[in-house]
């Protein structure tokens, strides 16, 4: 085979497979993990998340020993104070064991949540995590997620409260 067949070939190779290619760039992760757990609420009861399907939701992972997620709790609970009224449903998944539920209310409280809090536990949360595409498992992060249950945005890191308008704007 010349060099001029061989790159004939490649090429034709990679026409075959770019729709796969690019489908699996564009595709965001599914959010059937999220909507197939039930978590606790930081009082104890079973909170089942497919309860908020068809709803636009901001799903947020934090952890109280994450001073990055401690900054953005209060632009959360003013988006959500803000939104809400127009469907939007915020929730806080705690990335902590079961065990500190006790702690997990406790701050909950301290930082005046005023929405929807559960306990993620560590194993779980990560797993979340990394099925909603934070492949890093890094904190703070969260997901806009419109009414078809489709993933909007995300981002690994702290939102501004600009940033958190600007995506749920786009899911309301």
């Amino acid at each position: 085979m010349t060099r001029r067949e061989v790159v004939k070939s490649l090429f034709v190779v990679l026409l075959l497979l770019a729709p796969a290619l690019l489908k699996a760039v564009d595709d965001p992760p599914s959010t059937a993990a999220l909507f197939a757990l039930t978590l606790n609420t930081a009082d104890g009861r079973a909170f089942a998340l497919a309860s908020l399907k068809g709803q636009p939701l901001v799903i947020n992972f934090w952890a109280r020993w994450c001073l990055p997620c401690r900054r953005e709790i209060p632009d959360l609970t003013a988006v959500h104070a803000e939104y809400q009224g127009r469907g939007l449903v915020v929730v806080g998944i705690a990335v902590e064991e079961e065990g500190k539920r006790d702690g997990v209310r406790d701050f909950a409280r301290a930082y005046d949540l005023n929405y929807l809090s559960l306990i993620g536990g560590l194993e779980t949360s990560v797993h979340l995590m990394q099925a909603l595409g934070n492949g890093k498992s890094g904190l703070p992060f969260s997901v806009v997620i419109d009414r078809r249950g489709t993933i909007r945005s995300s981002k690994l890191g702290a939102m501004s409260r600009p940033e958190m308008r600007a995506a749920i704007e786009a899911v309301l």
